[in-house]
């Protein structure tokens, strides 16, 4: 097992390395710059900025300087577009509250959609299989781009229960809409991929052995079925809860959250290059982190996986 977990940690580093590289490469290849606006400044205060900023350098310099400054100092840089605030700033700011209502969504998709897609498959073309694959199709066919406004239209604009928008530090209230409207379509599809898993281990033979032997029926379910039914819904999680926290650029942007989503988009407008930078190496990472996670755990599970 430490060997398979040294092998998926060696794979992960040059991964990695390759992201940062191919970013900067393509960030900087596009036509225009951070300081480039429709009124054109003069050439002498741009030759200025641009070498306070080390952007006159060649380019293999620059990202030499980039990479160095993360490995030895873990330092983004500062944003060109935000005066006297540091990339790290903005990230300590903003993926907090990303993180907290992403976390939520995830906990509520993966709780929600395991139970009523085990339970979906234990009951098999009952009333309650079929509402859970309507279900499924229908939260699918609904990003949250559609899910968001879909919501405050019902619980702000008609109900009045919960606000459409806004953080207030986190409040439980300000976090509902954002993490329902972020984990459905995820949550139709854990829900999904579980009933579908769960159907072929209880037709699998050892689970009629199991019920040959006369084991009882929550011993069968719970201690047989359920835990290589879950193999590929492991598998899910891993890019689910990345594409949480990918997602949340719509959700930032619909809700005014504050969140590191919001930052992407504008720094992606703006040019500001060491703030898109910085977001996409941090969503890099987290991908990553949580596939080797994933193929970790899923050794763990599955012992034939690390041969």
């Amino acid at each position: 097992m430490l060997n398979f977990i040294f092998r998926r940690l060696l794979i992960a580093v040059p991964t990695l390395i390759f992201l940062v590289v191919f970013s900067f490469l393509i960030m900087h290849s596009a036509p225009g710059g951070p300081f480039d606006s429709e009124k054109p400044i003069p050439p002498a205060v741009k030759a200025n900025i641009e070498k306070k900023y080390g952007l006159d350098q060649p380019l293999y310099k620059q990202m030499l300087n980039y990479i160095g400054g993360i490995v030895t100092e873990f330092d983004f840089g500062p944003s060109f577009r935000y005066k006297d605030r540091t990339v790290n700033e903005l990230i300590a700011d903003g993926f907090p509250v990303t993180l907290t209502y992403g976390f939520i969504a995830f906990v509520f998709a993966v709780s929600i959609g395991v139970s009523i897609g085990v339970y979906a498959a234990l009951h098999q073309n009952s009333w309650l299989d079929y509402s859970t694959l309507s279900f499924a199709i229908v939260g699918q066919i609904l990003p949250n781009f559609v899910m968001a406004p879909l919501l405050v239209l019902i619980f702000t604009n008609t109900l009045g229960w919960l606000p459409g928008g806004g953080w207030e530090g986190g409040k439980i209230q300000f976090i509902i809409l954002p993490a329902v409207a972020l984990g459905t379509s995820y949550l139709a599809s854990i829900a999904r991929i579980t009933r579908s898993s769960m159907l072929e281990v209880l037709h699998s033979n050892f689970i009629r052995t199991a019920k040959a032997k006369g084991l009882p029926y929550k011993t069968i379910i719970f201690k047989h079925a359920l835990k290589p039914a879950m193999l590929p819904v492991i598998s899910y999680l891993g890019p689910a809860f990345v594409g949480m926290i990918t997602g949340s650029v719509i959700i930032d942007t619909f809700f005014s959250t504050g969140g590191i989503g919001l930052h992407f988009v504008n720094s992606a407008l703006n040019r500001d290059y060491s703030v898109l930078m910085g977001v996409t190496i941090l969503l890099g990472t987290l991908t990553i982190l949580f596939s080797t996670l994933v193929d970790i755990l899923y050794a763990w599970i599955d012992p034939k996986i690390r041969y």
